[in-house]
């Protein structure tokens, strides 16, 4: 019964990279960038809940709700102010840039809130499930994440292919360039997805902090690493490989902290992403890309 309680608690875990990927590997796939500052909006997003449920005491949805806003009008505004007039730089400069945006969110943080841990409450309310007479204990929190990652997946794959806003994101990571030619707002477009990654990020966070009630300034920097490598994991501009990496990296991290070290989790999971990408460079579900000169 162990086995199960780690392998469903690295499923929560892998549930929470999972959201944070996609949020990673939506920009990379459609902008071509690496959003190093992505892992912030999770703390911005948390700090949100934690000063409007634990110290305003507003209902829960509500904090939910304005976490979610503000964390998409701050990814969309550091999309404006940061990374649109370096649409045309080299990508060395773009990931100098999202990494003096993290450390400029983190410190913000900082001044606001010190450096003092802060305990943040859970935000589910759902009792544990016991199963096998109660030798199985299954938090609602692992629940309810794992239930959010599958719902949350199947909605953008759906509005991925469905919607016009999708195949215009389609069209935007194909060709930036023949995609304004035929009438696309390739601007409006990566701003959407900066938007959408970014409320993903909030409901990660609040997920996270749900389950590992803790919260600094530095709350969303390891995950956001994490993630960025579970989307490389399942190959980076992959939507299903963003969601397989993350599953897949968070049972490796937990099975690796209960039956091997809980020091050498993080080398293992950095090992067998090096693993991968010798056997599969473009990671598990991602596809080599041609380009026609």
């Amino acid at each position: 019964m162990s086995f199960i309680s780690y392998f469903i608690n690295g499923l929560s875990l892998g549930s929470v990279y999972a959201l944070i990927a996609l949020g990673y590997t939506m920009v990379y796939g459609i902008a071509k960038m690496l959003n190093f500052a992505h892992g912030d909006v999770i703390m911005v997003g948390c700090y949100v809940v934690f000063v409007t449920v634990i110290n305003l005491h507003l209902p829960v949805p509500v904090g939910i709700l304005l976490s979610i806003l503000i964390c998409t009008a701050l990814g969309v505004t550091v999309e404006r102010v940061a990374y649109k007039p370096l649409r045309g730089a080299s990508s060395l400069a773009v990931l100098i840039t999202a990494i003096g945006v993290s450390y400029l969110l983190q410190n913000i943080a900082l001044l606001i809130f010190g450096a003092n841990m802060k305990t943040f409450t859970s935000v589910v309310s759902i009792p544990p499930l016991k199963l096998a007479g109660g030798r199985l204990n299954i938090t609602g929190e692992a629940l309810v994440t794992v239930a959010s990652c599958v719902v949350i997946m199947v909605g953008l794959t759906a509005f991925i292919k469905k919607s016009k806003a999708g195949q215009a994101m389609l069209a935007v990571s194909e060709d930036k360039g023949a995609a304004q030619l035929m009438g696309i707002n390739v601007n409006g477009t990566i701003a959407l997805t900066f938007a959408i990654g970014s409320a993903l990020a909030a409901v990660a966070g609040i997920l996270l902090c749900s389950t590992y009630p803790s919260l600094t300034p530095y709350t969303g920097a390891m995950p956001g690493i994490k993630a960025f490598v579970a989307a490389v994991f399942g190959g980076i501009g992959s939507i299903p490989g963003a969601f397989v990496g993350g599953l897949l990296l968070g049972v490796i991290e937990n099975l690796s902290k209960a039956y091997i070290s809980s020091q050498m989790a993080d080398a293992i999971v950095f090992a067998v992403l090096i693993i991968v990408l010798l056997v599969k460079p473009t990671g598990i579900l991602g596809r080599q890309i041609h380009e026609k000169v």
